[in-house]
């Protein structure tokens, strides 16, 4: 149980988990690897090698620290990881893992700083966290339409391969027993999992490209990776394993207009959310910016939300064709959205950044999503 000094002891370390977070949080991914395996199947291992999930949880860990005394304050930004949590089938055990190598981490890293007072004080704070993780996975695993449908990882059959440009391919997949899909809200993603040459399961979230219909999922890959890779290597017929859709950063159900803001492959929820407001009859617009206008992913697609009603403004960095804007969004075009709108934004941080810079509208109707571990976008409140 939290104590006043227990939360003093933990508030102190804040100014040198700023320092040494993120070593810190190496520390504990070298130790739970090597001690646990098996939580190498849970874990995204591209984001280990470039480091983005030791940044992610050094934030999430300072985050916590300072909060340590009002935690509820971070219920909201908590959400999308939550779902996450859910998607990868986090089960409340892993939490006793991985608060044991944290706080051995810690003492590795801290070395003689460290004392038994601290380390006392952190594994006691780190136990309110878990169990404050824990109780809202499971709200979330009993509420959740989805995660009641069907659990863990079931079987898909890939039905069709579409190419959409040089670099990323669209997959058809069906429930392989014939199952009735639940409906899933539009922006939702599902968690892929495949079995690398190593025999090492990996997991990567994808995000669902149309609106939901009962019958199949559809994704869009882009190759950047030993597991993109992989996917792009399947043929009609193959089998995947799949987990539930899940994921906060969805389409309200309201008659509000929506507003797309998308960077390459980031378009791939806003094409599900496009589609779903205007099969309301919701004013629908979408921003696309890409490189390369002669390799646009989702051309034909696009252009079938036009024909349905949807205003879609395009712009590429080289190779223009008419119609499209050469360049990228600017603070004019951030300024003209209809204050009313529900914004949502997705591709690079560089991008989203910008757009929480300048945008004009309401801060409660923007919303963003950034791509693997929730990186801190320079507001202290983002926490992975």
């Amino acid at each position: 149980m939290l104590t006043s000094s227990t939360i003093t002891i933990i508030q102190s370390t804040v100014p040198v988990l700023a320092e040494h977070g993120q070593t810190i949080t190496r520390v504990f991914y070298q130790r739970l690897f090597e001690n646990h395996p098996e939580m190498k199947q849970i874990f995204n291992q591209s984001n280990q090698k470039n480091d983005r999930q030791s940044q992610a949880l050094a934030t999430a860990v300072y985050a916590a620290a300072a909060h340590i005394d009002r935690l509820d304050e971070l219920k909201p930004v908590l959400l999308p990881v939550l779902h996450k949590h859910r998607s990868l089938q986090i089960k409340p055990f892993m939490y006793d893992i991985v608060g044991a190598e944290l706080i051995g981490a810690i003492q590795d890293v801290l070395g003689d700083a460290a004392t038994p007072d601290i380390i006392e004080a952190w594994t006691i704070g780190y136990g309110e966290i878990a169990n404050l993780f824990i109780s809202l996975e499971a709200e979330l695993y009993a509420r959740d339409e989805q995660a009641i449908a069907f659990e863990g990882y079931q079987p898909f059959v890939l039905e069709t391969v579409t190419i959409e440009s040089s670099d990323i391919k669209s997959f058809m997949l069906r429930p392989a027993d014939g199952r009735t899909l639940p409906p899933y809200r539009a922006g939702q993603y599902v968690t892929l999992r495949l079995q690398a040459p190593d025999g090492l399961w990996q997991n990567r979230q994808y995000s669902l490209t149309k609106r939901a219909d009962g019958k199949s999922y559809a994704i869009a890959v882009k190759q950047d990776g030993s597991v993109s890779k992989q996917l792009h290597e399947l043929s009609v017929g193959d089998r995947v394993l799949l987990s539930a859709p899940a994921g906060s950063f969805t389409l309200p159900d309201d008659t509000t207009p929506f507003v797309g803001l998308a960077g390459g492959i980031g378009v791939t929820p806003l094409l599900a959310m496009a589609e779903a407001a205007l099969a309301t009859g919701r004013q629908t617009t979408l921003y696309v910016a890409v490189q390369d206008d002669r390799d646009r992913p989702f051309a034909e697609r696009l252009a079938r939300l036009e024909k349905q009603g949807a205003t879609i403004v395009r712009y590429a960095e080289h190779n223009t064709l008419p119609g499209t804007r050469t360049g990228r969004l600017t603070r004019d075009d951030l300024t003209a959205i209809d204050h009313t709108a529900e914004t949502f934004v997705c591709g690079p941080q560089a991008m989203i950044q910008f757009v929480r810079q300048h945008f004009s509208g309401h801060p409660d109707n923007l919303h963003f999503e950034v791509f693997g571990p929730s990186l801190a976008l320079k507001a202290p409140t983002v926490v992975s």
